[in-house]
């Protein structure tokens, strides 16, 4: 490996001690991996071909669906290949730089999901809040602008991390994470430089990535306002099925990103290290099963593609 990193940062690369160290525990957990990794690859394909596809289904609720599927799909494969690669190897390094590039892919998928299911919430606030005004405020350009923004500003965020990340330097003699993955938590405890500005910034992070849940919550408290003002029952259950399917990745996301990282980094536990098994890896899986089960219009261009006569593209 390159002497290059090794003279600068204190290490050329990490061990990454995985869930568990029981040869039998890694095999089940390494089918466990494999086989939710191919669900959500093919899961998440199928929203964005099927959305993309289909003409009904050009509307901002559903751009922004594929927009997190395609963030869901280029989130597990930036951590779930490496860790099949190593178990078959037999080795359970990583490289500095492969390392860094980890973390910066991490971190800016998950504040674009983040962004999105803000993005999505907002949606809905304004098709059921207001109907009237929701075609000329959100417009296909406003939308692309949005998603833009998302992706953008994300970039810039995981890049200051990573920036700062890479300026620190590390223990040779302490150079194994307890994790599957690079976790900027795991880096920061190893450095023996100083860590005050980055866990400054990753405080400001933590507020940033919070923002949007309270947005989220805010924007379904007055969703749920209108509604029960709704004087039809019909109107009410039609309503509150828009939201279900984005109520429930919502509470699946944040329930385990906010109970993991907002705390101090001492506090992180081996308990924490299974646990982030739910939103790197579950969540993404599941995502396209709770949009296309409890959604009719998904369901529906799901048949019309896998029935559609070839003759007639």
């Amino acid at each position: 490996m390159s002497r290059g990193y090794e003279n600068e940062t204190g290490v050329s690369e990490f061990l990454l001690l995985g869930i568990t160290r029981e040869p039998g525990q890694r095999q089940v957990l390494f089918w466990f991996f494999l086989c939710t990794y191919l669900v959500t690859v093919a899961g998440n394909t199928l929203i964005v071909v099927v959305i993309g596809s289909d003409p009904r289904l050009h509307t901002p609720m559903y751009f922004f669906l594929t927009n997190l599927s395609f963030v869901d799909l280029c989130f597990t494969t930036n951590l779930i290949p490496k860790l099949l690669a190593n178990h078959v190897a037999g080795t359970w390094t990583i490289t500095y730089p492969h390392c860094l590039t980890q973390m910066y892919f991490l971190i800016a998928f998950a504040n674009v999901d983040s962004f999105l299911l803000a993005a999505m919430a907002l949606d809905r606030y304004m098709a059921i809040c207001k109907p009237l005004r929701y075609c000329t405020i959100v417009t296909p350009g406003l939308c692309a602008g949005l998603a833009a923004l998302v992706w953008v500003s994300s970039g810039l965020i995981s890049l200051v991390h990573t920036l700062l990340m890479s300026r620190l330097t590390f223990c040779p003699r302490a150079r194994a994470i307890s994790h599957f993955y690079c976790d900027a938590y795991l880096l920061m405890k190893l450095a023996c430089s100083d860590t005050h500005v980055n866990q400054c910034v990753f405080l400001g992070a933590v507020v940033l990535f919070v923002a949007p849940c309270v947005l989220i919550t805010v924007s379904y408290i007055q969703i749920a306002v209108a509604v029960l003002h709704m004087p039809s029952a019909t109107g009410r259950r039609k309503a509150f099925s828009t939201c279900s399917s984005h109520l429930s990745v919502v509470m699946l996301f944040y329930g385990t990103v906010l109970g993991i990282y907002v705390r101090p980094p001492d506090s992180f536990s081996a308990q924490d290290t299974v646990a982030t098994i739910m939103y790197t890896v579950v969540t993404p899986m599941l995502n396209p099963f709770i949009y296309s089960l409890r959604n009719k219009d998904v369901k529906e261009a799901v048949s019309r593609l896998l029935h559609r006569d070839p003759k007639s593209s």
